[in-house]
């Protein structure tokens, strides 16, 4: 009787013992099974939303942040370059984005260009030949035209966007800069690559 019962105990430790082996094995396994399923780095840049935080953003400075593996400019304009972008109206070659909707979303394709007037969002490469403008926020009249208060210059063919990422007429790129599908998920933080309708 007392080897029967010695015979169970063993059985029921073996059993145990095996039990918990597999169950061990099984997560082992399907740790790195589930983490595959996970999006690589690459797939992140392919086309991942990325966030930026724009709360340190001084009004007239510029951050920029890489999605899609392009350069995304966001600039916190002042009441003063909000005032140029008005007044270049006139000046630039589709002041409103009409002329190629694709670049820009339905929410930006007002004067500003913009969902908040104070913030612009725009891919940082020219329409003309993919070249990456340069930024001159401040005015610089003696570089450009006596009346050009600032905005983007593209050095490779000579095209000159305003604040507003709008191009001046009788340029070389066809096209103001890109703005991004992008929304805002708080006062500090924007994400770009997600379009919400400007919520």
């Amino acid at each position: 009787m007392a080897d029967k019962e010695l015979d169970q105990g063993k059985r029921r430790f073996l059993v145990a013992a095996t039990s918990v082996a597999g169950g061990l094995a099984g997560a082992a396994t399907a740790v790195p099974f589930v983490a595959s399923m996970l999006p690589s780095e690459r797939a992140k840049a392919a086309g991942a939303p990325v966030e930026a935080d724009i709360g340190n953003l001084a009004p007239g400075e510029m951050t920029r942040v890489e999605w899609r593996g392009k350069p995304v400019w966001v600039v916190r304009r002042t009441p003063e370059m909000l005032e140029t972008v008005k007044e270049n109206d006139g000046k630039v070659a589709d002041p409103r984005s009409e002329r190629n909707k694709e670049l820009t979303p339905e929410y930006a394709r007002n004067e500003f260009r913009s969902i908040k007037p104070e913030y612009l969002v725009v891919v940082g490469i020219c329409t003309h030949l993919g070249c990456s403008p340069v930024d001159k926020l401040k005015a610089q009249p003696e570089a450009f035209a006596s009346d050009w208060k600032g905005g983007f210059y593209c050095p490779c063919h000579g095209s000159l966007f305003d604040l507003a990422g709008r191009v001046y007429k009788n340029k070389p790129a066809p096209d103001n800069l890109a703005v991004p599908p992008h929304s805002y998920l708080s006062d500090s933080r924007i994400l770009i690559g997600v379009d919400q309708k400007g919520a």
